[in-house]
């Protein structure tokens, strides 16, 4: 008892924000998932669903490393305000356009933008705030929880989004999520500190240039962090593909429907629920590049296929088991690898050089997801002899050319896992210390 009240002591602040912004979190979620199901029945459209994401990340990935700067020099508790509040007149844009009965597809594809932009500059000042707060024997324990966050907000959206937009409607949705804003923005406006001390004193003589450009390269002069980001960012090429398709395969195909969607997404939220309880009473591993890589090849080597080549829900929901019971491990171990071996001054520039380099293939990979199931693997499919290999494996109604792309994605994440393993910069990580050697001073210029 002693213990829980000293660690719970060390980590209220953490638990004041982590419990709010995830409430929050909870709200966006549940008006995105909504919204995706919306344009889908509105458009039939893979390629027009997907250029939602294309429309959010892309001011995310090419502004992430000025907003880095713009993290490091300002405050972080009134930047991650602001950016909340940009966010929050966005959605009431979404609640007048819809109420007013104006609502279009080209309204969503704006106001995502203006939300990746918000969320460029609030996601690394938020990972710097829980730094700040958080003593350090506690980056991996946290870090479990934060996914447990995120799992239990993936297992209510679907369950909640599904059952609201039946009884109440989409309108209902939206207001849910103002009020998980409202919520969110007062206690960490009245009820939360965030220290300074940590920070470096002499950061506001720094210019945004100076700053944008130190980050950079950090990561230039650290190969073995770059390598690691630049496998995250062909991994997340491959996910964003599957994020792409997955909606249009699964309300389309023989078998599917908006109810097997919620149940496939309710059985991802539950899975990494279990896995992010795994992963926050784990204990240190002995290799955690090690543990990143086989959680990812996992993942990488199941889900895909067992997606590409299943017909119903329950093997559906065994797919998305076997794909995402890891990866709670796999992002607790590469937190901590990154909060211990980045010098918390210029984590937030290095964050978002980070977020501009793993996640610029993200983007990219929603528009060929779509592109690819529009005019690519939809085509082929619907072309083919119903005796044909092709159609005996995925079939030749609608939904198959989806599951045929995935098909595809499958084998090309297991190559990136195994391409990957073979760096070397990436396996000096796990030498012990904070920072490797040759670690350049970063300052002005």
């Amino acid at each position: 008892m002693n213990k829980l009240k000293n660690d719970f002591k060390k980590l209220r602040s953490f638990l004041i924000l982590w419990i709010t912004q995830s409430f929050s979190a909870l709200g966006s979620a549940i008006t995105s998932y909504a919204l995706v199901i919306w344009s889908y029945e509105q458009q039939g459209s893979a390629l027009r669903t997907s250029l939602l994401m294309v429309a959010s990340y892309a001011p995310y990935v090419l502004l992430s490393v000025f907003a880095g700067a713009v993290s490091d020099k300002w405050d972080k508790k009134k930047t991650m305000l602001v950016c909340d509040s940009g966010a929050a007149v966005c959605t009431l844009i979404v609640l007048g356009l819809l109420e007013s009965g104006n609502l279009e597809i080209w309204h969503l594809y704006a106001v995502n933008a203006v939300n990746g932009l918000m969320n460029s500059i609030q996601q690394p000042a938020s990972e710097v705030a829980t730094t700040c707060i958080l003593p350090e024997e506690y980056y991996q324990k946290v870090g479990g929880m934060r996914y447990f966050s995120n799992a239990l907000n993936s297992v209510l959206t679907p369950v909640i989004a599904t059952a609201v937009m039946g009884f109440a409607g989409i309108r209902f949705i939206i207001w849910f999520d103002l009020c998980t804003f409202f919520t969110a923005f007062i206690i960490l406006l009245f009820f939360l500190h965030i220290p300074k001390e940590k920070l470096s004193e002499n950061k506001e003589e720094e210019s945004l240039f100076s700053l944008t450009k130190s980050g950079v390269a950090y990561l230039w002069k650290n190969k073995g962090i770059l390598d690691l980001i630049l496998f995250l960012a062909s991994i997340n090429l491959i996910a964003s593909i599957y994020e792409a398709a997955f909606p249009a395969m699964i309300l389309s195909r023989e078998g599917g429907s908006r109810t097997a969607l919620g149940v496939v997404n309710t059985v991802v939220g539950l899975t990494t629920l279990l896995g992010s309880v795994l992963a926050s009473f784990s204990k240190e591993p002995k290799s955690r590049i090690r543990v990143i890589c086989n959680c990812l090849l996992l993942s990488m080597s199941t889900e895909n296929l067992i997606l590409a080549l299943g017909r119903s829900v329950p093997v559906w929901c065994i797919g998305a088991f076997l794909g995402w019971i890891a990866i709670p491990l796999m992002s607790t171990n590469l937190d901590a690898v990154l909060r211990l071996r980045i010098p918390v001054e210029i984590q937030g520039r290095v964050f978002a050089a980070r977020n501009t380099l793993q996640f610029f293939t993200i983007p990219l990979g929603y528009f060929l997801g779509g592109f690819l199931v529009d005019y690519v693997f939809e085509p082929l499919l619907g072309r083919q002899d119903p005796h044909s290999v092709l159609s005996f494996l995925f079939g030749n109604k609608k939904g198959s050319g989806a599951a045929a792309l995935f098909f595809v994605i499958a084998f090309a994440g297991v190559f990136i896992c195994f391409y990957f393993r073979k760096f070397s910069h990436i396996w000096e990580l796990e030498r012990d210390g904070k920072e490797p050697a040759g670690y350049p001073s970063i300052g002005k210029g």
